[in-house]
């Protein structure tokens, strides 16, 4: 049964299941508008998935086929998987950031084994063992199915800061890199319903979340070789959002709350002890993988399935290119893989 929740003002809330993932749910949110109903966000492409968000806007007095436009915070599947279906449902436009739609068009033209291969390259170079990059030399076949390799090609831009085609709300768009590069958050430039103090409502995707950190990794492109900062990107739009000081936070995941600016605050923290934390782990040198076999997470290292282990070795990686942007740290001269030290 879908789970479903009215935030007032024209705001409903469906809770979109993603198959075998800790995180749950997405939180798709229904946006009233003059010509129809908006969805921030659509959820896993997934059978079940697509039953739920169904159901969940019966529940919220809509039909699939009615609705006007999806408005996608960022690429990830569990976000923008069901999206395509959606607009052949209902004729609906699809919305993106370009840095995210530039993804979703490399992704769809991109053959897997490309992937593979460009995988491959880049955890040798990181310093994984040969055990881990073993099966991405020949991989099951069923990886290369997974809805993330099959994205729907957005037909709309997001322009930052102007103003979202929503008529009748005032819904601006913020762009937040850093969980990707063309993460958006969605400024509710409204009175709050219940008159909370501060500055509208902010549809947040997964880029202030109430009790976890986002994902902060590298931004993956095989085919461009630009030096990026997405943790400094992160920690940069972080500031700006909490800057805005909005009376309520809508994230895509978990639930609603109050005080954005606090959860911000946590947030800078958590991640300048994370690199303190790093520095001491690189009093001598360390490729990526090790650092990130020493790094602190959710659980053991020896717990933490396969495909975790990759994400964790980007976020790691992250985390050094910042220290190294900041010159606290350097890439050791002539070390193959490349390890990093404290400067």
């Amino acid at each position: 049964m879908a789970e479903t929740f009215d935030h007032g003002g024209g705001i409903r809330s469906v809770r979109v299941p993603i198959p075998d993932n800790p995180l749950g749910h997405t939180l798709v949110y229904v946006v009233d508008t003059d010509r129809g109903p908006v969805l921030i966000d659509t959820g896993w492409d997934d059978p079940d998935a697509w039953s739920v968000l169904a159901e969940g806007l019966r529940a919220c007095g809509t039909e699939v086929s009615e609705i006007h436009g999806v408005v996608i915070t960022h690429h990830h599947p569990d976000h923008h998987g069901l999206s395509g279906k959606v607009r052949e449902a209902s004729g609906a436009w699809v919305a993106m950031h370009a840095a995210d739609t530039a993804i979703v068009r490399r992704t769809r033209e991109t053959r897997p084994g490309r992937w593979f291969t460009y995988m491959t390259a880049k955890l040798t170079a990181a310093g994984a063992p040969e055990e881990h990059i073993a099966p991405l030399r020949d991989p099951d076949p069923r990886a290369t199915a997974l809805p993330g390799f099959s994205p729907a090609l957005p037909d709309r831009e997001i322009a930052p800061g102007e103003l979202l085609d929503l008529p009748g709300r005032r819904l601006r768009a913020i762009w937040t890199p850093g969980h990707t590069p063309g993460h958006v958050c969605l400024h509710l430039d409204e009175e709050h319903p219940s008159r909370l103090p501060g500055h509208g409502r902010l549809f947040s995707g997964d880029h202030l979340l109430p009790e976890i950190t986002p994902h902060i990794g590298l931004y993956e492109d095989p085919d461009d070789a630009t030096v990026t900062d997405p943790l400094g990107d992160y920690l940069d739009s972080l500031e700006r959002i909490g800057r805005l000081a909005p009376a309520e936070v809508l994230p895509a995941h978990q639930h609603v709350f109050t005080d954005g600016p606090a959860r911000v605050r946590e947030l800078l923290a958590h991640h300048e002890e994370r690199l303190t934390g790093i520095l001491g782990l690189l009093a001598a040198p360390l490729t990526p993988w090790q650092l990130a076999e020493r790094m602190e997470w959710n659980r053991p290292w020896e717990q933490i399935p396969y495909g975790s282990r990759n994400i964790a070795v980007s976020e790691a990686e992250a985390h050094l290119r910042r220290l190294v942007k900041l010159g606290r740290a350097e890439a050791v001269p002539g070390s193959d893989p490349v390890t990093y030290v404290a400067v």
